[in-house]
């Protein structure tokens, strides 16, 4: 089923309440969306790094900074 949106004629409060839409939908329907092997590989690892000491975890607002600054 294929949808049309006129994305470009939509105002931006219109745009986040149809993110919001569908993210919301998603979240009810988690157990529909499969996880790639790739991923599961991916967070085996860090997993295995926090049990081993190995990781760097930074606070939440820390990492915010560190990812604005990797942008600019």
């Amino acid at each position: 089923m294929g949808v049309a949106l006129q994305i470009d004629k939509m105002s931006l409060a219109d745009k986040l309440e149809t993110m919001e839409t569908l993210w919301d939908d998603l979240c009810h329907n988690v157990q529909d969306v499969g996880v790639p092997e790739w991923h599961r590989e991916v967070l085996a690892e860090r997993a295995t790094a926090v049990k081993e000491g190995t990781a760097q975890i930074d606070d939440w607002e820390v990492a915010k900074i560190k990812i604005r600054e990797s942008l600019k």
